[in-house]
């Protein structure tokens, strides 16, 4: 059963709200890979008419986090093994770019926001709590990336991370470790020596080690 996100704002129009929340959900992996979703539902859950269900769904088709099958069902996309290797060579170049430009922004204040996400991304991990690590491992990579102020460029990051989500839920509880990868740890040390070839291979290596996982 869906959850209308705490987060959202009840002053905002029905169709937005719902949107948002759902969106999130999606990003975060809380609903899983081919999960159908249905207009009733959707309303009821989030106590809206059908109309905002129905325009929220087709704008999260259109950004590519639901598919439309020829039978008109509606679920989350179950992706092929082509389609995670495109996603991943997309977050490889673009997250590469955006960690470039954020690095002559990288404060100290920046530096200790991202390790504050990163223990509580690892207690994620220990804990086997696969929305938690979603979570707060998008929020280390965007909070980096806002200091490259480029928001076409991130806008574009965040649609993929969308894509992504119901697939990197089902990647994370499929794997036994409960140890966070260490790439955010050298993702920081790069950052702090203001090394910009360093930083970009923990990235890329960062943002596609776990997807290889996913079309083994």
């Amino acid at each position: 059963m869906l959850i209308p996100s705490r987060a959202a704002d009840p002053g905002q129009p029905a169709h937005d709200r719902l949107y948002r929340s759902l969106r999130q959900q999606i990003m975060h992996g809380e609903i899983a890979p081919g999960q159908a979703l249905t207009l009733r539902g959707l309303a009821k859950s989030y106590g809206v008419s059908m109309t905002p269900a129905r325009e929220s769904l087709r704008r999260l088709a259109a950004e590519g986090a639901l598919t439309l099958s020829s039978s008109g069902r509606v679920s989350t996309p179950d992706l092929s093994n082509d389609r995670i290797e495109e996603l991943a060579t997309l977050r490889s170049l673009i997250e590469t770019e955006l960690a470039s430009r954020a690095l002559p922004r990288a404060h100290i204040a920046l530096i200790e926001r991202l390790q504050a996400i990163n223990m509580a991304n690892a207690e994620a991990a220990v804990k086997r709590d696969a929305v938690g690590y979603i979570r707060t491992n998008l929020e280390f990579h965007r909070t980096l990336y806002l200091r490259a102020q480029a928001p076409a460029m991130l806008a574009i990051a965040e649609t993929v991370w969308l894509q992504l989500g119901p697939t990197m839920r089902a990647l994370y509880s499929r794997l036994s470790r409960s140890e966070p990868p260490q790439h955010h740890r050298m993702i920081i040390a790069a950052l702090k020596a203001g090394d910009e070839p360093a930083l970009r291979l923990a990235i890329r290596t960062d943002v596609t080690q776990g997807l290889r996982h996913l079309a083994a």
